[in-house]
């Protein structure tokens, strides 16, 4: 992961953000395409504290899509998704969408997550074993889920910048004076100082207008 991390920044950058659809919500039944064109926004969440932001962009991503095939019975009309070749392609051509101007990698795998004991049963009963979206919710008590399709991605992109420069402004306000123990460790305060004003410049590498527009109003609140 470190090396991925690394392979998607570039001006800077270090840090990337984890996202993750746990199952992917595709209906049983469906096609790759179909489940992709019922939902205009990406329809995984983070894994940090990152604050969700529709319309959210990004730099670069790799992202690995398990559990879904292209190939099922197709519900929905025919759209640009439909005409790819491959899954891999259809998921490529998804991302270029939702992120325009974005380098992303993307890798489909057909065998789901199996989720056998003891992984905990937390799942919706709307979902089949195969841990697929059910039209109607099932007239009996449903059957365990075995698997699962999985949608997950590393990104590095803007809302780090967020995270980041909350972490920073967090610190900031520590007082030292009251941390003897701490820098009794071996830490110097001039190191500590040093890794803060690093922390802030992190933070800066991953603004854009949007989130500079939106620390003017933070600092204009505080």
């Amino acid at each position: 992961i470190l090396h991925l991390a690394e392979a998607l920044n570039f001006s800077g950058r270090k840090v990337a953000a984890a996202w993750v659809s746990v199952p992917f919500p595709a209906l049983h039944g469906s096609s790759l395409p179909d489940a992709l064109c019922t939902h205009p926004d990406v329809p995984w969440k983070p894994l940090a504290s990152c604050r969700e932001r529709k319309g959210s962009s990004c730099f670069a991503q790799s992202v690995v899509l398990r559990g879904v095939c292209k190939e099922r019975h197709s519900r929905q009309r025919l759209s640009p998704l439909h005409a790819c070749e491959s899954s891999e392609h259809v998921l490529q051509h998804y991302l270029h969408t939702v992120f325009p101007g974005a380098f992303s990698t993307c890798h489909v795998l057909e065998q789901p997550c199996y989720t056998p004991a003891p992984y905990p049963q937390f799942f919706s009963p709307c979902l089949s074993r195969q841990g697929f979206l059910l039209d109607k919710p099932p007239t009996s008590s449903p059957a365990a889920v075995e698997s699962i399709p999985v949608l997950a991605a590393l990104q590095s992109a803007p809302v780090l910048h967020t995270l980041l420069y909350g972490l920073y402004k967090d610190l900031q306000k520590l007082n030292t004076r009251r941390c003897a123990s701490f820098f009794s460790a071996g830490v110097e305060h001039d190191d500590f100082q040093e890794a803060l004003h690093k922390l802030r410049t992190l933070s800066q590498c991953y603004e854009t207008e949007l989130e500079a527009d939106e620390s003017e109003d933070e600092a204009d609140s505080d």
